[in-house]
């Protein structure tokens, strides 16, 4: 029987997508830090990423490094975690929060344009899941969380059209197929699916009156908070998620009843 091992007291989350101040990476990151986690912020946006890394340290006393980072291109992923790797502990979570929103309609999709939502959300998955794991098989203890959306499931009608959607629903299959490949070795590989939720991956900082609108068919009658998906996905990433993986998580205010 395979037992859970305990987690370092030095550790590191990784990340992606996480520069953004409004974004659902850059409250996880905060939230991570505040529980202890060293952390490594990997963004498209190399100056973000450390300015938030360097926040994040000073106000919470831990180690973190900020990375620019493609994470659809294998070059520049293997690059990004090796310099985690050399600066930072161990990696034991990954979060996959990189993605593009995609509101073109499906006749006004070019290809280019289709590629470039998958290559973010989809390919960008796939290659930083697959950079950290060699670290975490070999010491038999790692958490994956990647970010889908209630998108996925309903088929859009939120912001994002089919491109974004499908590429969503990619992540749902990824997790489940990877979990069933790692859990012998002691990795658990999760998904959240947020619904509405007040960052700006929308079109933009959500005034009040599209949050109202937005709220209509929300059994709780309101948006999401970025601090409400963090505390999720901390949890996911942490020690006592041992036993939960294949899962996906919805928190979307009863938006969305799987």
């Amino acid at each position: 029987m395979t037992e859970s091992p305990s987690f370092p007291a030095e550790r590191t989350a990784v990340l992606t997508g996480a520069a953004s101040a409004r974004g659902i990476g850059r409250a996880t990151a905060d939230r991570l830090a505040s529980e202890g986690w060293a952390v490594a912020i990997l963004d498209i946006d190399a100056d973000a990423a450390r300015s938030a890394a360097e926040d994040i340290s000073t106000r919470h006393g831990v180690k973190a490094l900020g990375v620019g980072a493609d994470v659809s291109d294998v070059a520049s992923v293997d690059k990004a975690i090796s310099e985690v790797e050399q600066n930072l502990p161990p990696v034991v979570a990954l979060a996959n929060l990189a993605g593009i929103s995609s509101p073109t309609t499906f006749l006004e999709t070019s290809v280019e344009e289709w590629d470039k939502v998958f290559a973010i959300n989809m390919r960008g998955t796939f290659l930083v899941s697959q950079r950290v794991l060699a670290g975490m098989i070999e010491r038999k203890l790692g958490r994956i969380v990647s970010v889908s959306s209630i998108s996925a499931q309903r088929g859009g009608g939120t912001y994002s059209k089919v491109a974004y959607s499908a590429s969503k629903a990619g992540i749902l299959g990824f997790t489940r197929a990877l979990a069933r490949e790692v859990g012998e070795f002691g990795v658990t590989v999760n998904a959240v699916a947020p619904g509405p939720i007040d960052t700006d991956i929308m079109g933009g900082t959500l005034s009040e009156e599209r949050k109202a609108a937005m709220s209509e068919g929300i059994m709780m009658g309101r948006v999401g908070t970025r601090e409400e998906v963090a505390a999720l996905i901390a949890f996911l990433l942490g020690p006592d998620a041992g036993y939960i993986t294949a899962a996906t998580y919805d928190i979307n205010g009863g938006l969305q009843v799987s």
